[in-house]
Order: C-alpha cells, then sequence, then structure tokens
C-alpha cells in the first residue's frame, strides 16, 4: 500500500509541475523572464516558509551557509534560468522532453563526483540517453532551434542541484531547502531584468498565471517528497516520467503543439534509457542486500 500511494503521489507531482510549466510559458508571452523569475521564486519562497512553520522547523539554520548549499543556490538558478527561457522559447514537449535526461545526468555525475561505481552497461544507457536528446535537438539539421540549448542548460543546472543536495547537511530537510532554493530566484530575475529593459506591469490574467505556477510548483514539490518518503525509491522514481505525458498532453491541447518524429523519437530514448537505468541500480541494490 505504501509503494501503491507513492507511485500515485509521484505521478499527482510531475502533473502538477506540467501544469506549473504550462503556467509559465503562458505567462512568458505578456512578461519578461526576469520578472517571472522574481514573482515566482518570491511565491515559491512564500509557500515554503508557510510548510516549514507547519512542521515547526527553523527558517534559518547555519548549515545554509555551507559549501554544498551554496552550490546548490547556484545550480538551482542556473537550472531554473535555462529551462523558464526554454519554456518561453520553445515547445513546453521538447522542452520538457530534454529535461526527462537530468537523471541520466544524475548518474554520471555521481560516479565523476563522489566516486560511485557506474557499470558498462549503465553508462552505455546514459550515452543512449544523450544521443536521444541530440535527436531531439538535431544539430545541423534544418529543423534545429539553437534556444533548445537552454533546455540542456536547465538539465544540468538540475542535475547539478540534485548532486549538491546529496552532499548537503542531513539535518536540513527538503522543504527548508526549497525556501533558499527559491528565493535565490528572486536576485537572478533583477539582474535579468537590468538587462533586458526592465519590468512591465502584469496584468490580471498574468497574475492568476503566476499563481496557478506557484499553486502547483509548491504542491508538486510536496508531493514529490512524499512519494519519496512513503514509497520505496526504485518503486516511485519511474514514474517521474510521466512528467513527458503531461506535458505533451498539455502542449497539444493549451499550445497547438504537434511534436515531431524526431523529438517522440528522441523521448522515447531518453525514457527508455532513464528506465533502463533505474532498474538496473534496482537489480543491483537487490544483489547487495543479498549477499550480506
Amino acid at each position: 500500500m505504501d509503494n501503491m500511494r507513492g507511485s500515485i503521489l509521484m505521478v499527482a507531482a510531475m502533473a502538477g509541475f506540467a501544469i506549473e510549466d504550462m503556467f509559465i510559458k503562458a505567462a512568458s508571452k505578456a512578461l519578461p523572464v526576469g520578472l517571472i523569475l522574481i514573482l515566482f521564486g518570491l511565491g515559491g519562497m512564500i509557500g515554503f516558509i508557510l510548510l516549514t512553520l507547519r512542521r515547526g522547523e527553523p527558517l534559518f539554520h547555519p548549515a545554509l551557509l555551507s559549501r554544498p548549499l551554496i552550490l546548490k543556490a547556484v545550480f538551482e538558478v542556473l537550472g531554473r534560468l535555462g529551462y523558464t527561457l526554454a519554456l518561453a522559447l520553445t515547445p513546453l514537449s521538447s522542452a520538457s522532453a530534454i529535461l526527462q535526461a537530468t537523471p541520466l545526468v544524475v548518474v554520471a555525475g555521481a560516479a565523476l563526483v563522489f566516486g560511485e561505481k557506474v557499470g558498462w552497461r549503465r553508462w552505455l544507457a546514459i550515452l543512449m540517453g544523450f544521443a536521444g536528446v541530440m535527436v531531439i535537438l538535431r544539430p545541423g539539421a534544418s529543423g534545429f532551434e539553437a534556444a533548445s540549448l537552454f533546455a540542456v542548460l536547465g538539465t544540468l543546472g538540475f542535475a547539478g542541484r540534485d548532486l549538491a543536495t546529496r552532499a548537503a547537511p542531513k539535518v536540513l530537510s527538503n522543504v527548508q531547502l526549497g525556501i533558499y532554493g527559491f528565493l535565490a530566484l528572486i536576485p537572478t530575475g533583477a539582474v535579468m531584468l537590468a538587462f533586458s529593459g526592465g519590468a512591465v506591469m502584469p496584468q490580471a490574467t498574468d497574475w492568476g498565471y503566476l499563481a496557478g505556477a506557484t499553486l502547483f510548483g509548491v504542491a508538486a514539490y510536496y508531493w514529490l517528497t512524499s512519494a519519496m518518503r512513503i514509497g520505496d525509491v526504485s518503486v516511485v522514481t519511474p514514474f517521474r516520467y510521466t512528467r513527458l505525458v503531461f506535458a505533451m498532453i498539455l502542449g497539444t491541447l493549451v499550445f497547438a503543439e504537434r511534436p515531431d518524429a524526431a523529438t517522440l523519437i528522441g523521448s522515447a530514448i531518453v525514457i527508455g534509457s532513464g528506465l533502463y537505468t533505474l532498474m538496473r541500480e534496482r537489480s543491483l541494490a537487490r544483489a547487495r542486500r543479498a549477499a550480506l
């Protein structure tokens, strides 16, 4: 039952993140990306402050000034900035498809940075996943969109954030970390506005989009955390890839997107590689437990 509940929460979280992306893309049609980062960061920070207070946890801890958390903030900014620009400038479905390579980058980074053992089969799956990203990007072809590289930047940033989180002091909860992850977006957005011509006053519709993005983003993060705590990681993690399904549905219904064959084939390669990597890790974990 715990795994079933965890899987349902993970699917709900991925649906929430896809809806958050939809609202951000809709807001980007009238608002500069810098302003979106400021307002989205402010709303998310307030949401996580309320969750932290509800759990009775302190808003500040000296561990927040540790090196891993400073690096986490830097990578959070790179990830959010890159992915927000990708949402604004490219189709929702293709940006989300490239983002699905994040777990593969995390596995590669864990091997290179933390010395975790990764066998040749998983390295091959990682390379296949990167090949899938190249199929989506199609560099040198007529359908290449340079703005899609922002999604790659977002993927690298989010992977770096996840790796830094692994090294973060265990005294901090995910909810506390969420406060400062969103806080870092505010000065980043301000710097972008300074170089892009300044802010504009959001209209009522824009406020609605931003409120929707914040609400679903905070809820999805909370559901994600709950899923990882309730169910076995190896069981619930594969459901992360449902985000792409929701993104493609919303892209088609809301933005009239029509993913082409390269995007669909590349997405299938990325997801297949990611699922194989997760299943291989699950198999190795079972073997290690049996050997003890």
